[in-house]
């Protein structure tokens, strides 16, 4: 996804590639793993000094993009990141930002904290047993004297244990509403979620009578769909981004096993029959890199073909990853199911991206939504369908 005509996007993607594989490298996973470290917050505040945080914000916010194309550049670091399965909150920072800048009145000392790394927020979306459907929240906000009343509970709240802030998405008199809630206000609940990857943790958010101020809201009724197609958008946009950078690495060390490995004097990897697998996994790596390209491209321009590009890339990415991976461990042979090598570090977060913000399953009745309903279909419709 980098631009190697522009010198400033290729220094910034060699700069944000330098740092991730000094200060995170696949050993570094393994011991955070050990340790049961999600990420360190100093380091979080080093990437946030790299940019990281201020792509999607404007200057007059605080923020800025190195190509002018935040999206595009936004993109280029999770994939970067997909290389070494970084930690850390870019995807939740990064999604509560994409909701706050749509509607900043009365939010510019978090969008500021946010950017210079000293605070993280993530988004609650997620309800217990529900699927990706984020314009059915069963969490209430109920209006009060001096604000409201936030009661329920989320899960999957990537890095909530690690998190100041939580971007709320909650049902009121007015329709669905989204609200800022600390996460030392009194009534909320964090309960650490163990995922299947090595590093990235979630939490479940309960939320007891929890009371915060009119300021708390995120934009208005009005805007609030928006706001949430828009977050959903770029939380997908950086899943499939950061699937394609693993995909690259692990197609590329998977391949280069077979040319170092002999069988009868000849390189596993002259046989015909591998070959067709190498081929095969580079065709379904071109279609999991253009399609997620297309979705970056239609999200930063903001068209009205964007959630279309977009379900289209997470329904293909997660269709396909997961078996791309699994194909590269039996490539490997025994040496593929062990602990020890490293593919699994990358199948971990590849099949847990699978399922978060909509299944390939999920993305594909949207697709079909859309081709019923046209671009201004939102999330929840294809589920009454």
């Amino acid at each position: 996804m980098s631009d190697s005509a522009n010198p400033e996007v290729l220094l910034f993607a060699l700069t944000t590639q330098s740092f991730l594989e000094k200060e995170v490298p696949l050993s570094r996973i393994r011991e955070m793993h050990d340790a049961g470290i999600s990420f360190d917050t100093a380091w979080w505040r080093r990437a946030a000094e790299l940019g990281w945080t201020s792509l999607l914000v404007p200057e007059e916010l605080g923020g800025g993009s190195v190509s002018g194309d935040g999206v595009k550049d936004l993109a280029l670091v999770a994939e970067i990141a997909g290389k070494t399965v970084a930690p850390g909150p870019l995807h939740p920072v990064s999604t509560v930002l994409a909701g706050l800048v749509e509607a900043p009145a009365g939010h510019e000392d978090t969008i500021e904290a946010l950017v210079a790394g000293a605070t993280v927020a993530s988004w609650a979306v997620y309800e217990p047993g529900q699927p990706w459907s984020p314009l059915t929240p069963t969490v209430t906000a109920t209006a009060t004297d001096g604000g409201f009343r936030i009661d329920g509970v989320k899960d999957r709240v990537e890095a909530g244990a690690d998190s100041q802030i939580f971007l709320v998405t909650t049902r009121s008199g007015e329709g669905i509403r989204q609200f800022l809630v600390p996460a030392d206000a009194p009534g909320v609940h964090v309960e650490t979620q163990r995922s299947v990857d090595m590093v990235k943790t979630y939490a479940r958010v309960q939320f007891d009578g929890v009371q915060v101020e009119a300021s708390a809201e995120v934009g208005t009724a009005e805007q609030t769909p928006a706001l949430i197609e828009r977050q959903s958008q770029i939380a997908s946009v950086l899943q499939c981004a950061e699937v394609v950078g693993i995909l690259d690495t692990v197609l590329a060390f998977t391949i280069q096993w077979g040319f170092d490995r002999h069988s009868f004097g000849r390189p596993l990897g002259s046989y015909q029959a591998l070959k067709h697998k190498y081929a095969d996994l580079k065709i379904w790596f071109e279609g999991c890199r253009a399609t997620t390209n297309a979705a970056a491209a239609e999200v930063a321009a903001r068209t009205p073909k964007a959630p279309m590009a977009v379900s289209v890339a997470k329904s293909y990415v997660g269709e396909y990853a997961p078996g791309m991976l699994q194909l590269c461990v039996q490539l490997h042979g025994g040496i593929g199911v062990t602990w020890e090598h490293d593919l699994h570090l990358f199948l971990r977060r590849v099949t847990l991206y699978r399922s978060l913000f909509g299944t390939p399953e999920d993305h594909n009745l949207r697709v079909y939504s859309l081709t019923k309903v046209g671009p201004h279909a939102s999330w929840g419709l294809e589920q009454a369908s």
